[in-house]
């Protein structure tokens, strides 16, 4: 088993969640494990537990609460009652408290920018707070897809969560970059952890992957794969402590984390994202 290196984060959205994946994970040092309640059909959690349970005190465990399962659908909910019962219980699933749980994109309840609406949301991040406070999870954070709506949300008076996760990567375009940014900055002048997720927009089989080399945001990529290199890269786009990255193949795993030896080329990526600014202006005008 390799040294555990808390930089990549291995994402279970989309995931089959089979034991040999997280024993795989284990064996390459890669002990953060992200799902969340609506993940696998809203089994996740009881999955985990039943095919994996011995090895789940080996990992950090993240999860996300704020979908819930209605009668021939799914709705999302900010509701500070619904909130803390999905903690209790993705406790109860798992076998085990998470060591943190995000608030999962509270900008799908939160489309407007007025007074009652910055309400909900701090009543949103109390309970999950609170939730920290009485042990039913270690830490609280919130992930989101389109962070742009809550900017003007924040005011500074709401708890303040550990972790934030953002959209991250070189498919993110200039305005949802600077909304990461924005949303990492908003929460005050100390520092904050900050997770990126997605970044291969999807899919390493893109079709974009092969018509564009990232290798070109590298000092030295000659050991490195085009895929490699974007993985990389998106450690910049925005500035990000981890990322969480989805597979089902812990060989694509291990590829990964061999990208991890690459060195960024801060002034390239410093180009790109004014070359993103730019196309954004000519866009508007």
């Amino acid at each position: 088993m390799r040294d555990a290196d808390p930089r990549i984060v291995l994402g279970l959205h989309r995931s089959r969640h089979e034991r040999r994946l997280l024993t795989g994970a284990l064996d390459l040092g890669v002990t953060a494990i992200d799902t969340s309640t609506n993940y696998l059909g809203f089994r996740s959690h009881q999955v985990l537990a039943r095919s994996a349970g011995d090895l789940l005190p080996k990992f950090s465990v993240s999860t996300k609460v704020g979908y819930f399962p209605k009668l021939g659908g799914v709705e999302h909910s900010l509701d500070p009652v619904r909130l803390r019962q999905a903690v209790e219980q993705a406790a109860k699933d798992l076998g085990r408290k998470p060591d943190l749980v995000f608030l999962h994109n509270p900008e799908q309840s939160l489309r407007d920018t007025n007074a009652y609406n910055q309400a909900i949301l701090m009543e949103a991040c109390e309970a999950l707070d609170e939730a920290a406070a009485k042990g039913l999870c270690a830490a609280w954070g919130i992930s989101s897809w389109d962070p742009s709506p809550l900017l003007s949300l924040i005011d500074g008076t709401s708890p303040r969560p550990a972790v934030l996760m953002v959209r991250a990567g070189l498919l993110v375009g200039a305005t949802a970059l600077d909304a990461a940014e924005g949303f990492t900055k908003a929460w005050g002048p100390n520092d904050i952890t900050v997770w990126g997720m997605s970044p291969f927009g999807g899919s390493t089989s893109e079709p974009v992957w092969a018509k564009i080399d990232p290798r070109i945001f590298l000092r030295d990529s000659r050991q490195l794969s085009r895929i490699q290199a974007a993985f990389r890269a998106a450690y910049h786009l925005p500035q990000l402590d981890a990322v969480a990255v989805g597979t089902d193949d812990p060989a694509h795993l291990g590829e990964l984390i061999g990208a991890l030896a690459g060195e960024v080329d801060g002034r390239t990526i410093d180009e790109y994202r004014g070359l993103l600014r730019d196309r954004l202006s000519d866009q508007s005008a």
